[in-house]
């Protein structure tokens, strides 16, 4: 895995100002310089981008089908019904980690559901920005365990 692409959706221009109690002081400038350091750490390049808006978010992920290796995604608020989104995650076979700084779960009702995760190959929530570091190491154990399992296959 060499490039991967983190991805926020709508309203994550905002954290270190909304809901700091539920997401933290910290700008998203500041979480995506941490995990893009991680990553060259890892040996991967980690591009970001982040949209309010849901077709440059789909506009993308197209993008990503050929220019990244993985992606790691917060869709924010479309987690919960951006049917178009997960359709795009779904059409492409770039592998997909969705990620949330909280815990979904633990919020309003609505929030538990993800449209998106299905399309995933993993979720991580909860864990604040150190969820996109995980996300980066779920996309590197799961190129780990397909080329082993190429491998096994060639035998």
């Amino acid at each position: 895995m060499k490039k991967i692409l983190l991805m926020n959706g709508p309203n994550l221009n905002m954290l270190g100002v909304r809901e700091p109690d539920v997401y933290g002081r910290e700008t998203l400038a500041s979480i995506e310089a941490e995990v893009v350091e991680y990553g060259a750490q890892k040996g991967v390049q980690v591009d970001c981008f982040q949209s309010n808006h849901e077709g440059a978010l789909i506009d993308k992920l197209h993008e990503a089908h050929e220019a990244y290796d993985g992606v790691v995604y917060n869709p924010g608020a479309h987690t919960h019904y951006s049917y178009a989104l997960r359709d795009a995650v779904g059409s492409i076979d770039t592998p997909v980690v969705e990620v949330h700084l909280s815990d979904i779960d633990a919020r309003e009702a609505f929030r538990a559901v993800s449209v998106i995760e299905p399309a995933c190959i993993a979720q991580i929530k909860g864990k604040g920005k150190q969820g996109y570091k995980e996300g980066i190491d779920a996309l590197l154990a799961w190129e780990r365990e397909r080329g082993s399992a190429a491998g096994e296959g060639a035998r």
